[in-house]
């Protein structure tokens, strides 16, 4: 199976078909009836909370595409713009705000390069320092529901979407916290310039002008928070009040356009769930093969403590995540791991936030993090080149990754006060 799968990544056949391939060449080897692929792939796709998917994805691409993201970034800009490097800081801020209504890693790296990457330019920052501001911003943003991931991932291990939605925004500001501070000493050193003046009548124009974005963080956080619908309730939500602000309000996005992202939700949402449904029947094999039991093995020398395992088990997550993306890191690695941390006595939602936040750093790692690449290639700056710029952002998502590994009231506390878990 690991030649198999290996291999045809090789030949750069897709994920899923690798993941595919390597699943029917282990039944087959196994001696295994065929009967098993077919059961497996429908039970996969059967579940709840993957409806709130196609939602989020229509919500989010409409939102990019009426220009939401304008408004966010003026608000972020007169937040914190007065202060040195404010700018920069500007990027982590609004990376918060627009990875509430985005969901979409892509999509946001896509929002914020084009938005953000000529006024850094601009300001006197380097080309790579703006690539890093973008793509650290965008990992910290992983922890913001409503992330796919997020949703995925609560599927893989059987955990409330809501539970894990609501766990994420305190970790999310904890991390965002760490990249401030990092640019308000970068700004010191390297003379960043302020953005602009402190201004009351600045921040209340675009506090009005963002108005009709934050409606849809303040209804996620609140409608989680005191249970008034679930994860997928939350999408159809989300995406009717987007729809509803693109045609009343902005008015600038046409039936066909809304037509076109509807089909475009409608193959991404397919493409998740067919990716679950194949790495479902890979994931019965490896567990038939003993592959849990080794990896067990493994990790015992780390099992010790559960912030070592928890570190260990995210150090594996990012390359995986650096490597095969996100999502087949999700359904590949995390099923493996899951009922290791759950005998150590790690919670649950804990873990899931853990691993969701060492995604999100993966997908920007260097040398081959998809969305790295994709930051890159908006502030034009080859991979290398940008490498000896970027450390002091890994090492900022790191020790916040750290705090949230050692501190995990972080991750429990707001789902604990919402009387979600115990």
């Amino acid at each position: 199976m690991g030649l198999v799968f290996i291999g045809t990544l090789l030949l750069s056949l897709p994920i899923v078909f690798s993941l595919g391939a390597a699943a029917i060449t282990g039944l087959l080897v196994g001696g295994y009836p065929l009967q098993q692929l077919g059961s497996t792939l429908v039970g996969a796709s059967q579940s709840w909370v993957l409806l709130a998917i196609p939602s989020f994805v229509f919500a989010g691409s409409i939102m990019e595409r009426c220009g939401m993201s304008n408004a966010l970034v003026e608000l972020a800009r007169a937040m914190v713009g007065w202060l040195r490097g404010g700018l920069g800081m500007s990027v982590i801020v609004v990376s918060y705000f627009f990875s509430d209504i985005c969901g979409s890693k892509m999509a946001e790296v896509s929002a914020l390069g084009s938005a953000l990457v000529p006024p850094l330019k601009r300001a006197g920052y380097r080309a790579e320092d703006a690539a890093s501001l973008i793509s650290a911003g965008t990992a910290m943003g992983m922890l913001v529901p409503p992330a796919i991931f997020m949703i995925v991932i609560s599927a893989v291990t059987n955990q409330s979407a809501v539970t894990l939605f609501l766990a994420g925004f305190i970790p999310a500001a904890v991390i965002g916290a760490c990249l401030c501070v990092l640019v308000l000493v970068q700004a010191h050193i390297m003379g960043w310039p302020k953005d602009s003046r402190l201004s009351l009548r600045r921040l209340l124009h675009a506090s009005r002008e963002a108005a009709v974005p934050m409606v849809i963080p303040l209804v996620i956080l609140g409608g989680f928070y005191m249970g008034a619908f679930t994860a997928t309730e939350a999408g159809a939500i989300v995406a009717f009040y987007s729809l509803l602000a693109a045609k009343l309000y902005y008015r600038n996005v046409s039936w066909r356009d809304i037509a076109h992202i509807a089909y475009e939700s409608g193959v991404t949402t397919a493409s998740v769930v067919f990716l679950l449904a194949v790495a479902t029947v890979f994931q019965y094999l490896l567990g038939v093969s003993g592959v849990p039991a080794m990896l067990g093995n493994i990790l015992a020398p780390l099992e010790v403590q559960q912030w070592t395992f928890l570190l260990g088990v995210a150090l594996m997550t990012m390359l995986f995540g650096m490597v095969l993306e996100g999502l087949p890191a999700a359904v590949v690695l995390i099923p493996v791991v899951f009922p290791i941390a759950v005998k150590i006595g790690v919670h649950p939602i804990h873990f899931d936030i853990v691993q969701t936040a060492a995604v999100g750093i993966g997908l920007f790692l260097p040398p081959m993090g998809v969305g790295l690449l994709m930051a890159l290639k908006f502030a034009g700056v080859g991979v290398f080149q940008h490498m000896k710029y970027y450390w002091p952002y890994l090492i900022a998502l790191m020790v916040g990754l750290m705090l949230i590994i050692t501190i995990p009231e972080l991750s429990l506390m707001l789902p604990r006060s919402a009387g979600l878990i115990k």
